[in-house]
């Protein structure tokens, strides 16, 4: 496979894998789009004719190759792959953020973009140490939405705090004091969600109000996901 390389966190480039996902690239990082590679097996029709039009209006690249999507790929209707410049985030002091401390998993990252996409909540907070957000699984995870993502890394919750801390702070923690139907923001917000496996650590519980959301004894706790998916829709309410 000479050429071609496995993605690599240094490198400065990641990938859209797939026709959908490149869709959405050439719609929101149109100008970061740097090469478009197209497998033998992608059959003529509207939907290539859209691609090439798009590439040809935005003078993008297109390479005909197989040998990308071996290195890439191990999806096997995976016939189009879009090459990307990594790009730089920017959090707004008069918006509300998530905040993902030391998130590990490439699939939660990922779906969590996608649920804050849906909820209008489009800039994340992320504390290192944490998974790469450029990994293409997730990118693929997030359906196209970190496409349309701010998103920024600190390298603790302190300097995200020294920057962002003048707002309502709402860590979401097994043993929060505030059960998630009584909170009523006034103005901006973060929520705030530790590692899929630990959770926050114990000193979350003397920022902001803590919050939990309840659930039956059935379940020691919810996936972070879906508690993220949760809290973002009780604060949209």
């Amino acid at each position: 496979m000479a050429g071609y390389k496995r993605y690599r966190k240094e490198d400065p480039v990641s990938y859209a894998l797939g026709i959908t996902l490149t869709f959405e690239l050439l719609k929101y990082r149109g100008a970061e789009v740097s090469r478009i590679f197209i497998h033998s097996a992608m059959k003529p029709g509207e939907t290539l004719d859209k691609l090439l039009s798009s590439c040809q209006e935005k003078n993008i690249e297109v390479v005909y190759t197989d040998k990308i999507f071996h290195v890439l790929s191990q999806k096997e209707n995976c016939y189009v792959i879009g090459e990307f410049q990594k790009f730089s985030g920017h959090l707004q002091n008069d918006h509300s953020h998530i905040v993902l401390v030391n998130p590990s998993n490439s699939g939660n990252m990922g779906t969590i973009m996608r649920s804050a996409l849906g909820f209008g909540m489009e800039q994340m907070a992320i504390i290192r140490p944490a998974v790469d957000a450029f990994d293409p699984k997730v990118v693929r995870a997030s359906m196209g939405a970190i496409f349309s993502t701010e998103f920024v890394y600190f390298d603790s919750f302190a300097e995200y705090q020294e920057q962002f801390g003048e707002r309502e702070l709402y860590p979401f923690m097994l043993d929060g004091a505030t059960p998630l139907q009584e909170i009523r923001p006034k103005g901006v917000f973060s929520l705030i969600f530790g590692n899929e496996a630990t959770g926050l650590p114990a000193e979350f519980s003397a920022v902001g109000t803590p919050v939990v959301i309840p659930h039956s004894d059935r379940i020691d706790s919810l996936n972070l996901p879906i508690a993220a998916s949760i809290a973002m829709y009780g604060m949209q309410r």
